[in-house]
């Protein structure tokens, strides 16, 4: 998103923690700034406290997450006269820290990216209590955060409409789509062997139903000899490596850890299909995971669990297919699409239609850039983040 504000004539900014996403992978760096071109983009990389194991603790995680912001705000302090529109991109929701003082004190214009509803997540995922001081605390720093704000971008209808139930008095007409896609450019169909593997490359983390997919490859291995490969880290690769090994699986998943990002669309490309298990929650229904435009983006379909966006997003792009949350659900899915290649070859060339037409990072730059057009005259737009977009914890 930023590479393409940029290519549009936007001068951009991006600030960022120390690169430490996944937590451990990265050795510790304790400069207080550090400024770099990347891809012609300004990046000024601040100290945020670094968490050194693979699943921090709640601490160390408050450390991380807050240390950064902090920091933004002293840097903005110092450099408010540099630019004229700040996004701030969550989660975690503690990034709108910069963009308090950047509106009240010196009249900046404030877009808030929400790409999560991290307090609903952490509630359903056990992570919070509900009704706890510290839920009370981030609604009251929300609520303050989305009144003032010029803009609010969401990822997907659903999550704006939750955003205007659950605060007072938001104006419904500051909220804008900003969904997640895709580089077409980058992500593209490999003319490549097929292997007979399903994949998932992402974040391996507490909000995907990878563990009813693990499940699920028993009784596809009945009928086909096909492996599952889950690539990326995040925190729960150890339990779910675990679960691999107890239910005597090893021969069918496969865990190669990070892979560098150039190596994924051949990865993709591959593939017979991918996977996007999102959990049957309620407070989950908004999210559409990224790594479903990517598949599709490659030529190959997704099968998706969930309800809510995700559903919506295999309908309308025929590139996906959605199955309950039960292994022998999904596995019915996989068997039937293995079974089908025709079909398999069909959904994977509308997948690819549709991310062209609709989601590429491209469209979704120039739709970003009309609408902060739209809250005020900018004639140089520099922009502040941590997210997906402009620095992201994935």
């Amino acid at each position: 998103m930023s590479s393409h504000l940029q290519k549009m004539g936007e001068n951009v900014t991006v600030l960022a923690p120390h690169p430490s996403f996944p937590p451990g992978s990265f050795k510790r760096k304790w400069k207080i700034s550090k400024s770099r071109k990347l891809n012609g983009i300004k990046v000024v990389n601040l100290l945020a406290w670094q968490p050194d194991s693979q699943d921090p603790g709640f601490v160390a995680r408050i450390a991380y997450y807050l240390s950064f912001p902090l920091h933004s705000i002293l840097w903005i302090l110092f450099n408010f006269r540099k630019f004229d529109v700040i996004i701030t991109s969550a989660p975690p929701i503690f990034t709108g820290f910069g963009g308090i003082p950047a509106k009240l004190l010196f009249k900046k214009k404030w877009v808030m990216d929400v790409r999560d509803l991290w307090i609903n997540a952490s509630i359903s995922l056990g992570f919070l209590k509900k009704g706890s001081l510290f839920e009370k605390m981030s609604r009251a720093y929300e609520q303050i955060c989305y009144s003032n704000t010029d803009m609010i971008c969401v990822t997907t209808e659903e999550l704006g409409q939750d955003i205007v139930r659950t605060y007072k008095n938001i104006d419904e007409n500051k909220i804008k789509i900003t969904s997640n896609g895709v580089d077409t450019g980058f992500f593209y169909p490999l003319d490549v062997p097929k292997k007979n593997r399903i994949i998932y490359a992402g974040n391996i983390g507490h909000a995907q139903d990878l563990e009813d997919v693990i499940l699920a490859m028993k009784k596809v291995n009945e009928h086909f000899d096909l492996k599952l490969m889950i690539a990326g880290a995040g925190d729960i690769k150890e339990y779910l490596e675990k679960l691999t090994i107890d239910t005597d699986l090893t021969g069918y998943v496969e865990f190669p850890g990070l892979v560098p990002r150039e190596d994924i669309p051949k990865m993709l490309s591959e593939s017979l299909m991918g996977v996007a298990p999102v959990k049957k929650l309620k407070t989950l229904e908004y999210a559409v995971p990224t790594k479903a435009y990517e598949y599709m983006a490659c030529g190959i379909p997704f099968v998706g669990c969930g309800k809510g966006e995700i559903r919506k997003l295999a309908e309308k792009s025929g590139g996906g297919v959605i199955a309950e949350n039960d292994p022998d659900a999904i596995a019915e899915v996989i068997l039937d699409l293995l079974k089908n290649p025709e079909n398999r070859s069909e959904m994977g060339q509308k997948g690819r239609a549709f991310v062209e037409k609709y989601y590429s990072r491209k469209q979704i730059a120039a739709s970003l850039k009309i609408n902060i057009e739209s809250i005020g005259s900018v004639e140089k737009t520099k922009v502040q983040g941590e997210g997906v977009i402009f620095a992201e914890s994935q």
